[in-house]
């Protein structure tokens, strides 16, 4: 398939600027592959659709406020630094990215927080990800990771144009993030309250956690028509032998495996037996997928709704099926449904 395949006008003003103001109230879509009908439920609906002994498969990287603002040597400049891998942690040094990048040279330091509390030095120029800091702190780690915490703010996507506001640190994370490590939140987790997690367990769903620490990579813009030639940044994943027994005991019996996300579904085809059983992991992923593909673990899928030629949208119709799902994104903008990190949700059965 092509790049100019996923290519669709998406109005500015469904791009969702704020969450629902309840998780598990956002909208959902669902999209059933054998009958391609397409219904319109809320979030919390859900849980019609699974059974006693079906599985979840749930990423539980938590996001840190990797999102500083800076100023330059000399010049003063504003500079916003964008953390996006921590590279060493005695020496202190970070892959970020930094904007206006033009305006960074090595050598330079830069300057955060009020009291310039917090200096950091380029030290390379050249990587593909932007550039390679490293923080000049003496102190503890607890006491520098802390400092990072305190200048830094929830990076919410580029595409929200206003300020994160306290509300983000709350909601621009899963309430099941658990292992930090991730600059983007694993969006279609969002809309899972307590309350409906819950029921779920009531009505005997279980829950498998991985970890996948969502890096910028995956909302990096595919640039070659044909995608056999676009490479995906790397991405570290965690799949605990709990959650691969969970999973395996599930697809022997039958039951319904339901991947909670892109990152939940890159993660787990990246680990998979030739039985099409899910093998622990640790590890890094650069797997991208797009059609055709054929899945190995998860016979359902949650995510949210993407942007136009992303590899996002693209699994999404490997999944899906190519013609199903973007008439389902045909359905999805006539119907005014919310797209992106804090837009609504769409099961695909």
């Amino acid at each position: 398939m092509k790049l100019s395949a996923f290519k669709f006008n998406l109005p500015k003003e469904l791009l969702a600027e704020y969450p629902a103001k309840t998780r598990d109230e956002s909208r959902l879509m669902v999209v059933d592959r054998k009958t391609k009908k397409i219904t319109h439920k809320k979030f919390k609906d859900i849980i019609n659709y699974f059974d006693d002994g079906d599985v979840m498969i749930m990423n539980d990287t938590k996001v840190f406020p990797a999102r500083m603002y800076g100023n330059k040597e000399k010049t003063g400049a504003k500079i916003e630094v964008f953390l996006l891998r921590e590279l060493n942690t005695e020496s202190r040094l970070w892959d970020v990215l930094v904007d206006p990048a033009r305006k960074i040279r090595i050598g330079n330091k830069l300057y955060f927080g009020d009291n310039d509390s917090l200096v950091a030095e380029v030290i390379d120029n050249t990587t593909s990800r932007g550039r390679t800091l490293r923080f000049l702190y003496d102190g503890p780690y607890d006491e520098f990771r802390q400092m990072l915490y305190n200048l830094g703010e929830t990076p919410l996507p580029k595409y929200i144009k206003r300020k994160a506001e306290e509300s983000d640190k709350d909601r621009y994370q899963t309430i099941f993030a658990k292992n930090e490590g991730a600059v983007a939140a694993p969006t279609a987790g969002l809309h899972f309250s307590r309350e409906l997690m819950k029921r779920l367990e009531i009505k005997g769903v279980n829950f498998g956690y991985i970890t996948l620490h969502v890096g910028l990579g995956t909302f990096r813009i595919v640039e070659v028509e044909d995608l056999t030639k676009h490479k995906m940044d790397s991405e570290e994943v965690i799949i605990p032998e709990s959650t691969t027994k969970i999973v395996n005991k599930a697809k022997d019996a039958k039951k319904r495996v339901c991947a909670v996300g892109t990152t939940v579904m890159r993660g787990i085809e990246t680990s998979v037996s030739v039985s099409g059983h899910l093998n622990p992991y640790k590890g890094w992923t650069n797997k991208f997928i797009f059609p055709p593909y054929d899945f190995s673990v998860a016979d359902c899928m949650i995510t949210n709704f993407h942007m136009p030629e992303s590899t996002l949208l693209m699994m999404t119709c490997a999944f899906g099926g190519y013609d199903l799902v973007m008439k389902a994104y045909k359905e999805a903008i006539k119907e005014k449904y919310r797209f992106y990190s804090y837009g609504d949700a769409m099961l695909i059965l």
